[in-house]
C-alpha cells in the first residue's frame, strides 16, 4: 500500500521551494506515494505549489506580527479555527508522516500529528533555530538542520545535518553567462549585477539601489532587478528607457539570473544562500533586520567569517550598498576567492538525505 506524506509550511519562497524540492525527491525515490501540502490561506504557497503539479489544502492561520500588536487580536481565533481545519486534513487523508519545512502554517499540523501518534519531521533551515521548530522538536522524529551547532536547540539525538534543498532548475544549470544575459535582453561584454530582495521584495534594498541607480549608468553596469510586487511600479518607472536596466517584481527561472550575474546582492535567508551557495556568486548580503532573533545577520555573519561573503546592514544601504557592489565588479581578484569560498559551502543533495531519511523510517514502520 502506498505511504502518504503531509509536507506542511511555507508564506515564503525560502520554505516553500525546499518543500517542493523533497516532494520531488519523495516522488522520484518513491513514485507511488501519496503527497499532501498544507500552507496558509491567502500565502504564495496556495498558488507556487500547485503549478509545481501538488495539490494543497490551506488553513486560516497567521504569524505573530511584531511591528503592529493591534493585527494579533484575531490570531487566538484563527490558531483555534486552524487546529479544527487540520484535524479534519489529517483525519480524511490518513498520513504515514508530516514534514515541517516552516512558516507559521507548520505549526498546528505537526502539533496534531504529534498529538496522533504520527512521525513528524522537522527541516530547520537556518542556523538560528525558530521558536516553533523549538517547541515542536522534543517530540519530532527527526529534525534536519541547515547548519552544524544546532544542539543548543534541539535535543541532540534529533539532528541529522542535510543542509538546505536547492531547486533542481538551480543544482542542475547548465545556463552559461552569454544565455543567461540575453535572456534579459542584456549584453554578456558588460559586468552585470543582480539584485533580490527573495520572493517578496526587499523594501531596504529596494530603497537603497533606487538612491543611487545613476552610479550603474555612470559605470555602464547592467542590472537585473527583481524588486517584488510593492516596489515594482516604481522600480519599472526609474528605469524607463535604461538598455542597461531589467526590472520586474519576480523570475521564475532563477537560473538565468545567477548565470547573468558577476555580482548578486541579496538578502540573507538560509535558503538564497543555499542557492547563492550551489551558483557560485560574489555575494553582497543585506540582512533582513526584523527577521526573528535577527538570524539572518547570523546567518551572513557565518559566510563573512569563511570569506564567503561581504556584509552591510540594511541601516547602512542606502549609503553604501551600491558603491559596494560597483566596487567589487571592479576586483576580479576578490571575486574568485568569494566564488571560490561560498562554493565550498554548497551542498546539492539535501533534499535527497532528507527524503531518504523519512521513507526509513515510514517503510521500516
Amino acid at each position: 500500500m502506498a505511504k502518504k506524506v503531509i509536507i506542511a509550511g511555507g508564506g515564503t519562497g525560502g520554505h516553500i521551494f525546499p518543500a517542493i524540492a523533497i516532494a520531488n525527491a519523495l516522488k522520484k525515490l518513491q513514485p507511488a506515494i501519496e503527497l499532501l501540502f498544507v500552507g496558509a490561506k491567502g500565502k504564495m504557497e496556495m498558488e507556487k505549489v500547485p503549478q509545481a503539479g501538488y495539490t494543497i489544502k490551506g488553513i486560516d492561520i497567521a504569524g505573530f506580527n511584531r511591528s503592529s500588536l493591534i493585527k494579533n487580536i484575531g490570531l487566538l481565533f484563527k490558531l483555534v479555527k486552524s487546529y479544527f481545519q487540520v484535524r479534519t486534513i489529517v483525519a480524511d487523508f490518513m498520513p504515514d508522516a508530516v514534514i515541517g519545512v516552516g512558516g507559521y502554517s507548520s505549526f498546528p499540523v505537526l502539533r496534531y500529528a504529534q498529538s496522533k501518534g504520527i512521525p513528524t519531521f522537522i527541516h530547520e533551515s537556518n542556523s538560528f533555530a525558530g521558536k516553533s521548530n523549538m517547541m515542536l522538536s522534543n517530540k519530532a522524529t527527526i529534525v534536519f538542520t541547515a547548519s552544524e551547532g544546532m544542539e543548543k536547540f534541539f535535543p541532540v539525538d534529533k539532528i541529522i545535518l542535510t543542509g538546505n534543498p536547492v531547486r533542481s532548475n538551480i543544482v542542475n544549470s547548465t545556463v552559461s553567462k552569454s544565455q543567461g544575459a540575453h535572456f534579459f535582453g542584456l549584453d554578456e561584454n558588460k559586468s552585470i549585477a543582480f539584485v533580490t530582495g527573495g520572493s517578496l521584495g526587499a523594501k531596504g534594498i529596494n530603497e537603497a539601489i533606487a538612491a543611487q541607480l545613476d552610479l550603474f549608468r555612470i559605470n555602464d553596469v547592467q542590472l537585473i532587478w527583481q524588486t517584488g510586487k510593492p516596489f515594482v511600479a516604481q522600480a519599472k518607472q526609474m528605469s524607463e528607457g535604461n538598455k542597461l536596466i531589467w526590472a520586474n517584481e519576480f523570475i521564475t527561472q532563477m537560473e538565468f539570473a545567477y548565470a547573468a550575474a558577476d555580482v548578486v546582492v541579496s538578502r540573507a535567508g538560509a535558503m538564497a544562500i543555499a542557492e547563492l551557495c550551489v551558483a557560485k556568486k560574489p555575494v553582497v548580503f543585506v540582512p533582513f533586520p526584523f527577521a526573528a532573533e535577527d538570524h539572518q545577520a547570523v546567518n551572513a555573519q557565518y559566510l563573512v567569517e569563511k570569506k564567503a561573503g561581504i556584509l552591510i546592514r540594511d541601516n547602512e544601504a542606502k549609503e553604501k550598498l551600491v558603491p559596494a557592489v560597483i566596487e567589487l565588479l571592479k576586483n576580479d581578484q576578490l571575486q574568485s576567492e568569494l566564488r571560490e569560498c561560498i562554493g565550498k559551502l554548497a551542498i546539492i543533495d539535501a533534499d535527497v538525505r532528507v527524503a531518504g531519511e523519512v521513507l526509513k523510517t515510514i517503510i521500516d514502520k
